[in-house]
């Protein structure tokens, strides 16, 4: 694709903006950790609202679509239950249709968005019947072009994972999407639950911003409260993280995942972080205004000054005065000038 591309810097996710000034938009990422049991995908609903998340988010399959029969598990699937295949494991975790479109409406009751990834082609249709603001694309189809050229057809924004990808198959996708959508958030992903520490690469997330001007977020599979908050100071605008009401229960996630105490601690970290980066602005903040004065030097006499003669160096010093007087900042105007009367040691000098 010649000349560079250059996606978006402010992109809406129903009533959210996401832009290089915004808070990090938050998902809570459910995934399949519902257990096919729709009381219990509405109860996360509920924790990941009241947890404070921007939205929560589910995986959406047609397991016949997705995988061959004979497909061996992933080595961290393995560790939840070795009895299943993985199609075997993916068909009990399907959720249809009218439980996605159920879970949408009491989503927004809460007021909190609802997201699916869609991982096949007739999920991503049944999706785009139930009007969702926004597609996450996982991971496992970055290299996936025909599909993400469907996505991108769809003309909603697109949260696109990394994790497994080489630069060159990143740049592949984002080409594809390019053509058709500029509305991508591209998250730097370590697709292993969980990640090990040494393998989390944030400074990924300079990598991409400056390869490719776009969005960055990132994906959290690191144990525990993990990277994010860093990711956060880091610049990463969407961050997501798996949580579970059980991290005990059966199931390939559960185990990497936050419990509710946990998901609320994790979004308030990624907020206080937020609160260290401020605006940017250099300024004295509200709290230091009174140090300022009380411990910021201002220009006194430092011996006796005749009136008539020049300030020099040698009459004139900075101490602190309380914030009376003029900034030693301004000691050439000072020294450019004569006293118009006679000063005393430590008098403040004034002009």
């Amino acid at each position: 694709m010649p000349g560079k591309m250059r996606f978006n810097k402010v992109i809406k996710i129903g009533k959210k903006m996401i832009s290089p000034d915004s808070r990090a938009f938050i998902i809570a990422e459910v995934g399949v950790n519902h257990c096919g049991d729709i009381r219990l995908a509405k109860k996360l609903i509920k924790i990941a609202a009241d947890a404070g998340a921007d939205a929560v988010k589910f995986q959406s399959f047609n397991t016949e679509s997705l995988i061959l029969p004979n497909v061996r598990k992933a080595p961290y699937q393995k560790r939840s239950d070795k009895n299943c295949s993985q199609f075997e494991m993916l068909k009990r975790l399907e959720l249809p249709l009218e439980r996605i479109r159920e879970l949408k409406k009491y989503s927004e009751k809460l007021n909190i968005i609802f997201l699916s990834t869609p991982f096949d082609e007739k999920s991503l249709e049944e999706l785009g019947s139930i009007g969702l603001p926004a597609y996450k694309i996982s991971s496992t189809d970055i290299t996936n072009l025909p599909f993400l050229k469907k996505v991108a057809g769809k003309s909603k924004p697109i949260i696109l994972s990394t994790g497994m990808a080489y630069m060159g198959e990143i740049k592949s996708a984002l080409e594809e999407i390019y053509r058709t959508n500029k509305r991508v958030v591209l998250l730097q992903c370590t697709s292993n639950y969980p990640a090990p520490d040494d393998e989390v690469n944030l400074n990924v997330l300079a990598t991409f911003r400056d390869s490719f001007d776009i969005l960055v977020g990132y994906s959290d599979h690191s144990p525990g409260m993990g990277a994010a908050p860093y990711a956060a100071a880091l610049g990463a605008k969407v961050i997501e993280k798996h949580f579970t009401i059980d991290k005990s229960l059966a199931g390939p996630d559960h185990k990497a995942s936050l419990d509710p105490h946990e998901l609320k601690e994790f979004i308030k970290e990624i907020r206080k972080a937020e609160g260290y980066l401020g605006s940017g602005l250099k300024e004295p903040t509200r709290s230091e205004s009174e140090n300022r004065k009380a411990l910021q030097k201002c220009l006194v006499a430092s011996r006796s000054v005749k009136k008539g003669e020049r300030f020099n160096k040698n009459n004139v010093t900075a101490k602190r005065t309380g914030g009376i007087g003029i900034s030693p900042v301004d000691y050439r105007r000072v020294y450019a000038s004569t006293a118009r009367r006679e000063y005393k040691p430590d008098e403040i000098i004034r002009l």
